[in-house]
């Protein structure tokens, strides 16, 4: 048994992985189509300001929809960006090696970046549909300290749109605490392509919110979860989770790297005691 779930850990036996170029190109459709979107409604607006009056053909001012603040574009950017490269590493093949499995499927393997850091793929199946798994993770991400305790608190700073949040997080210590309590500043993007969801995110450093005095600023990204419908069951879904994360601090990289693993895990039996709920 144990071959087979390195195997599966590895993205040898696992469809879905070995078609993530496949997701890949249908993100970075959906993301393509966004910046085209962005694009346009700055065009637009040079335009407005070039005209001196809207003829009778011309839309009116209040048929446009406001493009986004400059400020605005470089989150929606930054957290697009953030996804792409998260699936970029979700899509290489080599390099993954197998770190832990549990009896109920759910799998861990880990890859080894540039830089040494490494970055670790959880893979399982969750009893739960696309849209729930996207609104307990994304649209009611406030309230995910309800269901995890890792998490003391998540408060959305900003809201742009319906697809990006810039959001801070503090957490209550992974692992029995050995780690020891963080705080994240980051932006979080979301696209949807027909039976498939894509969240992505990456820290991002804000003036007006600095480090909070008593916590170290951990930082993720570039990092994404792929949540995809079962083709034989819309009622399941896969989820793959790409971890990515530079607690900071002085901890050996031996004890961060036994500890992150194990609070995907704890993230994810979490998750499911909280749909077993709904």
């Amino acid at each position: 048994m144990l071959p087979a779930v390195v195997k599966l850990c590895c993205g040898i036996s696992y469809p879905h992985i070995r078609n993530i170029a496949g997701l890949q190109r249908t993100a970075m459709a959906v993301i393509g189509q966004e910046i085209t979107h962005l694009q346009q409604w700055g065009q637009i607006q040079n335009h407005g300001r070039q005209q001196t009056g809207l003829n009778h053909n011309e839309a009116k001012p209040k048929d446009i929809k406001p493009a986004p603040a400059k400020e605005d574009q470089l989150y929606v950017r930054h957290g697009q960006e953030a996804m792409r490269k998260a699936l970029s590493i979700l899509e290489e093949k080599e390099g993954w090696k197998f770190e832990v499995a549990e009896s109920n499927g759910d799998a861990i393997c880990s890859k080894v970046m540039p830089g040494g850091r490494k970055v670790f793929r959880l893979e399982a199946v969750l009893d739960a549909s696309v849209d729930e798994l996207y609104n307990l993770l994304f649209v009611r991400v406030e309230e995910m300290h309800q269901w995890n305790p890792s998490i003391q608190q998540i408060k959305v700073l900003k809201r742009i749109g319906l697809q990006t949040v810039v959001i801070h997080e503090v957490s209550t210590g992974t692992a029995g605490n050995v780690i020891g309590q963080r705080d994240f500043l980051s932006v979080r993007h979301s696209c949807k392509q027909r039976s498939s969801v894509y969240l992505g995110g990456a820290a991002v450093q804000l003036e007006s919110f600095p480090p909070q005095a008593g916590l170290v600023r951990a930082e993720n990204g570039p990092t994404c979860i792929v949540i995809q419908a079962l083709d034989e069951d819309s009622t399941k879904s896969r989820f793959t989770w790409l971890l990515n994360m530079d607690v900071k601090g002085w901890l050996p990289k031996s004890v961060v790297n036994q500890a992150l693993p194990r609070a995907q895990l704890d993230f994810t039996r979490h998750l499911r005691r909280r749909l077993s709920l709904s």
